[in-house]
């Protein structure tokens, strides 16, 4: 596939690796949005280049990720008060590639309802299936799409959850392509742990991505951190790459949704209202 002409695609940031994974004199290649990038670190800086052209792209570090983009966006990345708060612990949790669309990936991660049946005994359990009402909406002060109020009865809701407890949720869809959770914190009731899901979109059936959880967790390991977070997206990824078609599609009659995907009607008709093209399936439903 070649490089999208979207230009709403791509006049977006984009997670493309950790500045941990780079090392001098080792190149890395990579895709975004179909074209082919090259990743290093020249005089202690990293470093992205669009290999077919050899144009230097901008690159931000931030969030424990690498971040560039291929056009000219208008704002800056999505800023995570909780970044600046001592305390927490920040746990960044590698690269899964996926085949679907990185729009498929970030729908999936603000469905509830799917808790009991593939992440059983861990984010949800059988007999307790109800996904409570919430509230939805899309926020055009701040152009993004938040569902709040949200519940769920949860086994483990964390890597140190020492017993089953009700989490309270806040979904933020930040960017397209980049989504975060707010969630009960286990050890501190009054305060919410962070989890990321920032997805690189190599074509628009493919995807990498990148997570990071930052958490008031004095107990867990950093390594059973990342082994809880990477256990619960595994388990996504055999979802995710059985869905079809692989592209979102947008078309109300294209799936029927439920009282429970409202966040998803939300994102879906901010997308639309965007215009993005990228990882859409644009065919109308028969």
């Amino acid at each position: 596939m070649s490089r999208t002409d979207d230009p709403v695609a791509l006049d977006e940031w984009y997670v493309v690796g950790r500045p941990e994974d780079l090392s001098i004199g080792r190149p890395v290649a990579t895709r975004l949005l179909g074209a082919e990038l090259t990743l290093g670190l020249a005089g202690g800086a990293v470093t992205a280049v669009e290999t077919e052209t050899g144009r230097a792209l901008p690159v931000t570090l931030a969030y424990g990720h690498v971040w560039t983009t291929l056009g000219t966006p208008t704002r800056g990345l999505p800023p995570i008060a909780e970044f600046d708060e001592t305390d927490r612990r920040l746990a960044t949790c590698g690269a899964v590639h996926v085949r679907a669309s990185g729009l498929r990936l970030v729908e999936n991660f603000l469905d509830m309802a799917h808790f009991p049946f593939v992440h059983t005994d861990i984010l949800g359990v059988e007999d307790r299936p109800t996904v409570e009402p919430y509230d939805c909406e899309i926020r055009r002060d701040v152009d993004e799409v938040w569902a709040t109020n949200c519940r769920f009865w949860q086994p483990q809701a964390a890597a140190n959850a020492a017993g089953g407890q009700m989490s309270d949720y806040l979904y933020r869809v930040a960017r397209p392509f980049t989504v975060l959770l707010y969630k009960t914190c286990p050890s501190d009731p009054a305060r919410q742990d962070v989890i990321g899901l920032l997805i690189q979109p190599t074509d628009e059936d493919r995807s990498i991505a990148y997570a990071f959880v930052l958490v008031v967790d004095a107990v867990s390991s950093t390594t059973e951190i990342i082994h809880f977070q990477q256990t619960i997206f595994l388990q996504d990824r055999i979802i995710l790459e059985n869905q079809r078609p692989r592209l979102l599609p947008l078309s109300p009659r294209a799936e029927t949704p439920t009282r429970a995907d409202l966040s998803s009607i939300a994102y879906r008709r901010w997308l639309k209202e965007k215009g993005l093209r990228f990882g859409i399936d644009r065919r109308e439903a028969a």
